[in-house]
């Protein structure tokens, strides 16, 4: 019995932390302002395994730790500001689905954009040469070009 009785403690510590944070979440799920700003917030930060999606539709656990860490928080008494700016500390500018535009985060503000505009300048390349070809194409033969031409039909025809 003595061998059974610390995992019986450890049974007894891990569902006691599992009903205090029931308890917390039930006792900010009352709560609909709170409710509301964790909505909110969740919206805001990226979800650091899913990468394309905000921890409000995640599954993934570290997206259930960062909803019961910004709850613990709200009930703590933090504004948004502060949250934020601790996933921020914590995780980087990438858990924020709006970086702030800084040095670092150029590239994924202008990235895009100048993608756009190397595209748009090969496509009109592309289309100059294209319409240089089919003018070429189209212009009638000299008279050289045409005496060849009938030369060579002639050839064809007489095998």
């Amino acid at each position: 019995m003595k061998r059974w009785l610390p995992l019986i403690f450890a049974l007894f510590v891990v569902s006691t932390a599992t009903a205090t944070d029931s308890a917390t979440e039930a006792a900010l799920a009352a709560d609909p302002v709170a409710e509301k700003r964790l909505q909110g917030l969740s919206e805001e930060l990226r979800c650091l395994v899913c990468q394309n999606q905000n921890i409000a539709d995640s599954n993934a656990e570290l997206a259930q730790d960062l909803r019961r860490e910004i709850r613990g928080m709200i009930k703590a008494g933090k504004s948004d500001k502060e949250i934020v700016d601790f996933m921020v500390a914590r995780y980087g500018d990438f858990v924020l689905y709006r970086p702030p535009v800084k040095g670092i985060t150029l590239l994924l503000w202008g990235g895009p954009i100048v993608l756009m505009l190397l595209g748009l300048l090969v496509l009109r390349s592309y289309l100059k040469k294209r319409a240089r070809r089919l003018v070429e194409e189209e212009r009638p033969l000299s008279a050289d070009e045409s005496s060849r031409a009938e030369a060579l039909l002639k050839d064809t025809n007489a095998s």
